[in-house]
C-alpha cells in the first residue's frame, strides 16, 4: 500500500470515527456470540465496533466480521497491549488499534501499516506524548474518574487534540462528553454486556439501547 493510499484510507476511517461518534467495545465475548451482537448492534445504528484482544479467536473473528459486512461496519481491535498483537489484529483486518496506554511502539508499528492509532492516557503529559508519536485520536480512559468536564479542561491547553472518552460512559452522561469536546466515545458495558447475548431477548436489548445511545447524542 502506498503511502498516499494509506494516508486516504486512515483519514476515511478517521473520519467515520468521528461521524458516527459511538464506538461499541465488545469485551471478552463468546466468539459465537460476537456475530449476533454484531448484527444488533448494526440495527440499533452502531457502525464502529471494537473487539477486545483478550476474545477468543480473534483474529478470526475479526476477519469474519469483515466479511460479513463488508465495511458498513468498521471493526477495530482494542486493550492492544504490544506490537505483536497490533500486528496479528492488522492483519487480520482491523481498521483501528485501541490501548488503554501509551505504548510508543505500539502507535509506531500501527502507523507503519497504515490503521488508525488510538491510544489510552489520562494525564495531560500523557496524552500530549501519544499525540505527538502519531495517534490520530487519544482515548481519555478510564473517562469516568474525571468526568465530561475533564475533556472540556484538557482542551484549554491542548485543544488540538481529538479526544475520545472511555470507561464510565452512560447514557447520563455521553451527551455532555460531546459538549464538552469529545469526537468520539467508547461504550462498554453501558452498551453491551456479553454475559448471556445468546437469547433473542438479549440481542433486542442490545439493539434498543444502541438506539437509545444514538438518540442521546442527536444533533450534538
Amino acid at each position: 500500500m502506498s503511502n498516499d493510499k494509506e494516508s486516504i484510507f486512515v483519514i476515511n476511517t478517521l473520519q467515520k470515527i468521528m461521524d458516527y461518534k459511538l464506538v461499541a467495545i465488545v469485551r471478552g465475548a463468546n466468539p459465537d456470540d460476537v456475530m449476533p451482537i454484531a448484527e444488533a448492534l448494526y440495527a440499533g445504528g452502531i457502525r464502529i465496533m471494537e473487539i477486545t484482544m483478550d476474545t477468543p479467536r480473534v483474529e478470526t473473528v475479526i476477519s469474519e466480521l469483515n466479511n460479513a459486512f463488508d465495511g458498513e461496519m468498521i471493526v477495530g481491535a482494542g486493550t492492544v497491549l504490544d506490537v505483536e498483537s497490533a500486528r496479528n489484529a492488522i492483519m487480520a483486518g482491523a481498521k483501528f488499534i485501541f490501548s488503554p496506554t501509551v505504548n510508543t511502539e505500539t502507535i509506531k508499528m500501527t502507523k507503519r501499516y497504515g490503521v488508525v492509532s488510538i491510544p489510552g492516557a489520562m494525564t495531560p503529559t500523557e496524552i500530549l506524548t501519544a499525540y505527538e508519536h502519531g495517534a490520530d485520536l487519544v482515548k481519555v480512559f478510564p473517562a469516568g474518574t474525571m468526568g465530561p468536564s475533564y475533556i472540556k479542561d484538557v482542551h484549554g491547553p491542548l485543544p488540538y487534540i481529538p479526544l475520545m472518552p472511555t470507561g464510565g460512559v452512560d447514557l447520563s452522561n455521553v451527551r455532555e462528553y460531546f459538549e464538552k469536546g469529545a469526537v468520539a466515545a467508547g461504550l462498554g458495558g453501558a452498551l453491551v454486556r456479553t454475559g448471556s447475548p445468546g437469547a433473542d431477548a438479549d440481542l433486542q436489548a442490545i439493539t434498543a439501547n444502541a438506539k437509545r445511545f444514538i438518540d442521546a447524542i442527536e444533533g450534538v
